[in-house]
């Protein structure tokens, strides 16, 4: 039961683990687009071996950012559900649509093929390539560092009137408050299960249970974020934050010899993934 609240271990996207390794020390502005380049190769990438070596690059680039692999297996388990939701939907509606494979089951309105059972596996695979990636991203890089690199990368949106820095800043906050809110919700739940509340007693595939299990914690999550929300405003307030206004950079970032590589090594993993006919 005490592994059901340790909801902080689970959730790696917007937390930061300094192991100074070279990723670590990459222009956030380089690894950020490093980062989008794979992860729309991935998107787009829709075959067996093709995930495969994706999967495989995301696995090493643990190893080279010196940050535990089981970081990346944690992040997954929120996800599981939606996960098998997201499968058995496929499997089952998907073959009616699909255009070529062998059907192996139809009954009804359920037609079970092999392109339905491809995007399956495809779709699950995409789902642990992109956290992976979204683990490695936001482990190796600060939320200053996010923030100033995104803001770098949609700079030229400014000559059209796109808020840009005020873009940026919401990603980042939003990134940001996903391991608070966990840490919340974690504190919720060990004082509802004080109180008599049933977490952590049901089966893990029992979706349905568990989902009526956290109703009783909703509502208190939105005060605790309405709450952090206006905490969050009276701080900016205080000091002199104003949307839109022109500001003065204090970070200013020079690109290495290593931060070209690393656009260059994400798109040839993506040429492999996409290009080659697996």
């Amino acid at each position: 039961m005490s592994a059901e609240f340790e909801l902080t271990r689970n959730i790696t996207i917007g937390q930061y683990l300094p192991t100074g390794s070279v990723v670590h020390r990459l222009d956030p502005r380089f690894k950020l687009a490093a980062f989008v380049v794979m992860i729309l190769a991935i998107a787009i990438c829709n075959t067996y071996i093709g995930n495969l070596f994706a999967l495989a690059i995301c696995t090493w680039m643990f190893s080279v950012s010196k940050i535990p692999l089981h970081y990346g297996i944690s992040g997954i388990k929120p996800a599981v559900p939606f996960i098998i939701i997201l499968a058995i939907m496929q499997l089952l509606f998907y073959g009616e649509i699909a255009n070529g494979g062998t059907i192996y089951l139809k009954y009804g309105f359920v037609t079970i093929s092999s392109e339905s059972i491809r995007l399956v596996v495809v779709s699950a695979m995409r789902f642990v390539e992109v956290i992976f990636l979204s683990s490695v991203l936001t482990l190796s890089t600060s939320t200053t560092e996010l923030t100033h690199g995104m803001e770098r990368l949609l700079g030229p949106l400014e000559k059209v009137k796109f808020p840009v820095h005020a873009f940026a800043l919401i990603i980042t906050i939003a990134i940001r408050f996903v391991p608070t809110f966990a840490m919340e919700m974690e504190k919720m739940m060990k004082a509802q299960a004080s109180r008599g509340a049933d977490f952590g007693t049901g089966e893990w595939w029992r979706i349905v249970r568990r989902t009526k299990d956290m109703f009783p914690i909703i509502i208190p999550l939105f005060n605790v974020a309405l709450a952090r929300a206006e905490d969050l405003i009276l701080a900016m307030e205080a000091r002199c934050y104003v949307p839109g206004a022109s500001r003065t950079r204090f970070a200013h970032y020079k690109a290495t010899s290593k931060d070209y590589l690393a656009i260059l090594f994400s798109v040839v993993i993506s040429v492999i993934m996409l290009g080659i006919p697996f």
